[in-house]
């Protein structure tokens, strides 16, 4: 059957419908054996979810970050791992669609949107301390083709992507800090694991360790320098989808609980239960989650139409933007945990069991990971940096 007829509806219902009907029903099976959820991914690609953002000229819907970040959180609330995967593909789309200038990467683009091609990236690099914006790799030209070779300590879902989007030095002759950024097409690349994925949570996206050896063309590098590729794209759009798979999660533990407590609510009618109280305290702090995240999208796509330095805090490469959203990340990666603990309480040892319908004990280990993924200390640290010298409101 061709992939078009396979797709209903928008794309929000689209993704409620890979969500409920595939990602749902396999969430356990890849928490439990730590595998890529190729079930929902392949549903995301029969309903052309993967290109969602990419514009309507290059055979995209065209959608709004505020509108992806909404089917990050659908997917991530049925299966964090597979809300995961969608959002750190479409960081990917959003920096080649906003910075992918030479004819090679638009026609790229044009591929990734008809075939559904699914985007990993290599960015962080063994030796460096987790400092993505330094690289040891560098871009090597051997007369038109490219070779790079990256000790990657993390590349999710590598094995299974269609491309790779990788960090590497312009030239070895090159400061550290002198980044591009290098699509490597899975045929052109290989991938020797130096690492397993045997964590707590997020056990889905298969983040392991790689030696990464690639080949590529020059007409496959972005123009843009890397720095500014990070800065006003890639960060905050992770961010933001980041955030909206942890609203997800947070999503499903208040389902739960709701259901925990309507249950107990019809074994005692007219008693109002503890937890009915703290329900109602825990749905409120989710409000604020859910307004923080909706703001934060709005305000990148606020931003990437602002031109005219008329708000020195709306443009993508101010300080005041880059703090608001650093605090969108640490912020939410502490709230969903929080959240999710109250929920704890309000299913008791129901939501403490792993063989109960009101088991929390996969949102509680998918959203510790959170607050890793790049450390809160590290980016606090870069905060606490630019907040010393900017005068600006946030």
């Amino acid at each position: 059957m061709p992939m078009s007829e396979l797709v209903v509806g928008t794309a929000h219902e689209r993704a409620r419908f890979v969500a409920d009907e595939v990602a749902a029903l396999w969430a356990d099976e890849v928490d439990a054996e730590a595998r890529f959820p190729a079930e929902a991914v392949a549903a995301m690609r029969k309903q052309r979810l993967l290109s969602v953002a990419v514009p309507t000229e290059f055979g995209g819907e065209g959608l709004s970050l505020r509108e992806v970040s909404e089917i990050a959180r659908i997917l991530g609330s049925r299966c964090a791992a597979s809300g995961m995967i969608f959002a750190m593909h479409q960081t990917q789309i959003y920096s080649l669609v906003k910075h992918g200038n030479t004819e090679a990467l638009r026609a790229f683009v044009v591929e990734v949107t008809s075939n559904q091609l699914l985007l990993a990236s290599a960015t962080t690099e063994l030796g460096i301390g987790g400092d993505v914006s330094r690289s040891y790799c560098a871009v090597e030209d051997l007369g038109g083709h490219l070779l790079l070779i990256k000790n990657a300590p993390v590349i999710s879902y590598g094995e299974d992507a269609d491309a790779i989007v990788v960090t590497a030095r312009r030239t070895p002759e090159s400061q550290p800090n002198d980044q591009v950024l290098v699509v490597c097409r899975r045929a052109d690349l290989t991938l020797e694991k130096t690492t397993d994925w045997n964590t707590l949570g997020l056990r889905g996206t298969c983040s392991v360790g790689y030696i990464l050896r690639a080949t590529s063309t020059p007409d496959m590098v972005a123009e843009a320098p890397y720095s500014h590729i990070s800065t006003n794209t890639m960060l905050p759009v992770s961010h933001v989808v980041w955030s909206s798979v942890w609203l997800g999660i947070a999503d499903a533990a208040l389902e739960k609980a709701r259901k925990y407590v309507r249950a107990a609510a019809r074994k005692q009618p007219g008693v109002s239960s503890p937890g009915a109280l703290r329900l109602a305290e825990t749905a409120a702090v989710a409000q604020q989650f859910a307004d923080l995240v909706d703001s934060s999208a709005r305000r990148y796509d606020l931003a990437t139409q602002t031109r005219d330095g008329s708000d020195e805090s709306a443009t993508t490469d101010s300080i005041g933007f880059a703090l608001s959203m650093n605090n969108l990340k640490v912020t939410t990666s502490i709230s969903v945990v929080e959240i999710i603990g109250q929920t704890m309480l309000i299913c008791g040892i129901s939501g403490y069991r792993e063989d109960s319908e009101y088991s929390l004990g996969r949102h509680l280990r998918d959203a510790h990971g959170a607050a890793v993924m790049v450390n809160n200390d590290r980016i606090m640290a870069g905060s606490a940096q630019m907040a010393i010298g900017y005068r600006g409101t946030l």
